[in-house]
């Protein structure tokens, strides 16, 4: 017998974790923890669906009312995505008590929309494919399709690379770039480095050094800096990477400076994430979507994520009103 558990917590305190053990592995940015660390400043409904017999927590939806507005509720608050996380091979039929307690909590909340931002495909393509059946049958719309691109760590890196570059792969080589993981201290001057890099680029970043700071505290196995360095030490490509879940790793800031484009040291960061996740055994590198404000596609980034060989994920944000 399923049932559905329902918590809230207050504005400023983490959201609530499971009472019945996962049956997965819940995603980085949804855990409560670091759910606690997105100051939205509202409160934060949970919703479990809850197998008793099992003694396993089935799927779960974590949502934030009136954010960013009143009446308009939203999963995730904050993180990059949000929406239903769910254990493998759970039919679409499960998914919709747990649904229906959502919406009938919400509207009794005031709240006239409910918008999911969801997880790329790669991240768990059935579990994704399910939940969009789930939120079809329900009539909910696709507000927003994105393509992410990512790496497929089962595919040799250089091998699938657009010859334009791979002959920069194998010039950053013969120039003795090297790749290194950088320890956490460096984080300071390796955020000012990113910071620089992508106002040239017209791209702000959406995190503050604190809050990054406060993400490598939290989860110092979760988070990594890796670097391009010139032979004399200097840097000349950065990025952060997180470990997502045991399936992903999100290359989630990376950065070279628009002087160091025909170079292009990224291709080399890039060969390292690879053989990282690889050796981690990840099987994907999640490049992130390829968009302006406004949702507009940068195509020259999307130009060369293709050239590195990525393969395209569906991203899908759904909404519906209540």
């Amino acid at each position: 017998m399923l049932s559905v558990l329902i918590l809230e917590t207050a504005a400023g305190q983490p959201p609530a974790a499971p009472r019945l053990p996962p049956a997965f592995a819940p995603l980085l940015y949804v855990e409560p923890a670091h759910q606690a660390l997105q100051p939205h400043g509202r409160p934060t409904l949970a919703f479990f669906l809850e197998d008793e017999v099992a003694g396993q927590t089935l799927a779960q939806l974590y949502v934030v009312p009136d954010y960013p507005e009143p009446g308009r509720a939203r999963s995730p608050g904050q993180a990059t995505f949000g929406g239903v996380q769910l254990a493998a091979g759970l039919p679409v039929a499960a998914l919709h008590p747990l649904l229906d307690a959502a919406e009938a909590t919400l509207r009794q909340r005031g709240q006239r929309t409910l918008e999911m931002r969801g997880y790329a495909f790669c991240y768990d393509p059935p579990g994704a494919a399910t939940l969009a059946e789930a939120l079809r049958q329900r009539g909910y719309r696709v507000a927003l399709a994105e393509q992410s691109y990512y790496l497929d760590t089962a595919r040799p890196y250089e091998a699938h690379l657009h010859r334009s570059e791979r002959k920069r792969l194998r010039k950053c080589r013969r120039l003795g770039l090297v790749l290194e993981q950088e320890p956490p201290l460096l984080l300071p001057a390796a955020y000012d480095f990113i910071a620089a890099c992508r106002h040239e680029r017209g791209q702000p970043l959406s995190l503050s050094l604190a809050r990054v700071e406060a993400l490598f505290r939290a989860f110092p196995r979760r988070h990594f800096l890796f670097s391009v360095r010139q032979p004399g030490g200097e840097w000349l490509a950065l990025t952060l990477a997180i470990q997502v879940s045991e399936r992903v790793l999100h290359n989630f800031y990376h950065a070279s400076p628009l002087s160091a484009n025909e170079l292009s040291p990224v291709v080399l960061l890039n060969e390292g994430l690879h053989g990282f996740a690889r050796a981690s055994g990840l099987p994907v590198v999640d490049l992130g979507v390829s968009t302006l404000a406004g949702h507009q596609p940068h195509t020259s980034l999307l130009n060369f994520k293709q050239r590195l060989g990525c393969v395209a994920s569906l991203r899908l944000t759904w909404q519906r009103a209540l």
